[in-house]
């Protein structure tokens, strides 16, 4: 089976790949995106806090057997929420560029980990610098979204490179414009802004998507 592969090339003459200091700005991020960004972020969440709040339901019940249950499906509900909230904060930026007690690795690792997709971060990744992690973040999603039965991520540099491998991996004509910036921000949804978003950050790095 061939893996879908997401590579970001500088612009795009050649394809390696050297870590530039440059901040993402809010500017080039639209309203609508922000807006479509937290619509994918909320639906996210509504798995582990569904949890919770089945957790607390089973808490209230009077038969007391249930108990064990319940704080089992509560303590992985915030688990998750937890997870998911930390790493969607990188990504998306909303730490504003302050410095992060975990490491974007370790954040893969935990939003992954539960999943029916695994992620190998490598060590050559991890230690570029923070803005092409974010990047890379981001990029995971996509390439997640190509595999919908599950797979494997593989994350390889000097070019930073996400490779999907799984039963058939693919993307949508839809998502493969909105990665290249093809695609108009009026025509964007839930689905596909998340790598209409990747593809700005490559470009804010003075990048392209191939």
């Amino acid at each position: 089976m061939d893996p879908f592969r997401s590579i970001c090339a500088p612009g795009g003459d050649q394809v390696s790949l050297a870590p530039r200091q440059r901040a993402v700005t809010s500017s080039v991020v639209d309203t609508r995106v922000s807006a479509l960004l937290c619509a994918r972020l909320c639906h996210e969440l509504i798995g582990p806090i569904t949890a919770i709040n089945n957790g607390t339901e089973l808490l209230a019940d009077e038969d007391r057997d249930f108990a064990d249950d319940a704080v089992e499906l509560i303590g992985i509900g915030a688990r998750q929420a937890a997870d998911r909230l930390l790493f969607y904060r990188f990504a998306y930026g909303f730490s504003g560029g302050a410095a992060i007690g975990t490491q974007p690795r370790d954040l893969a690792a935990r939003l992954f980990g539960v999943s029916r997709i695994s992620c190998e971060y490598g060590e050559s990744a991890a230690v570029l610098p923070l803005e092409w992690q974010r990047l890379a973040c981001n990029l995971l999603l996509v390439a997640a979204d190509a595999l919908p039965r599950g797979g494997r991520l593989v994350m390889a540099t000097a070019i930073l490179e996400i490779e999907a491998i799984g039963e058939a991996p693919s993307l949508s004509p839809e998502t493969l414009a909105a990665l290249s910036l093809v695609a108009s921000v009026d025509g964007l949804t839930s689905r596909t802004v998340q790598a209409y978003f990747a593809g700005v950050l490559a470009a804010s790095l003075g990048c392209r998507l191939v």
